[in-house]
């Protein structure tokens, strides 16, 4: 992670730049480390590359934008910061062990960036929750990280709209009727689910919205 990197050309990468920063020097507690700009090079020329088209530089920004709004639930904000930048790091959309891979990528570029070996643990723990987006019972990072990951669900019709076709984009290697029927065994999971949002905010403002954009797309994947 230390090599140079391009540089991701995103109108908003200086602005995420700073936000690494903030995130990675809160995570160190004061102590020294290396230059934190070539881990966010690195990490946004990940977040840019071509195979991508809901899981970019984007979803990133408005993962992170979440978190601040959730971030007074969290008992480690800059832990789950760190692990927005790292959840989908990895990302081939033909490939089942992209979590695994980023928290592994985690595990090793954050020792080497200066944060302690309990906050890397606490990331690489996060990012793996986000293969089932299921956090356990007072998991208070896990809820924080779990709800602005899932809050596009929580979309205005047209943005929602916008995310479905992005997500068939990335998947369009699969063929219709079996990206329609693994698309529809998805959004009868999520809709199975006592509750979609964790934190009392997710509850309260994204969830009515988020059932409701499931159950559009679903009926839609149906007919």
């Amino acid at each position: 992670m230390t090599d140079s990197s391009r540089e991701s050309s995103d109108p908003g990468a200086a602005a995420l730049r700073d936000r690494w920063q903030e995130a990675l020097l809160g995570a160190r507690g004061g102590a020294s480390g290396p230059d934190p700009a070539p881990y966010a090079d690195n990490l946004l020329t990940r977040w840019a590359e071509s195979q991508r088209r809901y899981h970019t530089i984007a979803h990133l920004t408005a993962v992170l934008d979440h978190i601040d709004t959730l971030a007074g639930y969290a008992a480690d904000a800059d832990a789950v910061r760190l692990a927005a930048w790292f959840h989908d790091a990895v990302y081939r959309p033909d490939r089942s062990e992209n979590e695994e891979r980023s928290a592994a990528l985690a595990e090793r570029a954050l020792p080497e960036a200066g944060v302690p070996a309990g906050v890397t643990a606490e990331v690489a723990r996060l990012v793996r929750l986000t293969v089932t987006h299921d956090p356990a019972e007072g998991d208070a990072n896990g809820e924080v990280l779990c709800d602005a990951d899932l809050a596009i669900l929580a979309a205005t019709p047209r943005e929602y709209a916008a995310y479905a076709a992005q997500v068939r984009e990335e998947y369009g290697f699969v063929p219709d009727d079996a990206f329609r029927e693994g698309r529809a065994t998805v959004l009868r999971q999520l809709l199975g689910l006592p509750r979609l949002f964790r934190t009392p905010h997710g509850a309260d403002h994204w969830e009515p919205r988020a059932r409701q954009n499931l159950l559009t797309e679903w009926e839609l994947l149906s007919h």
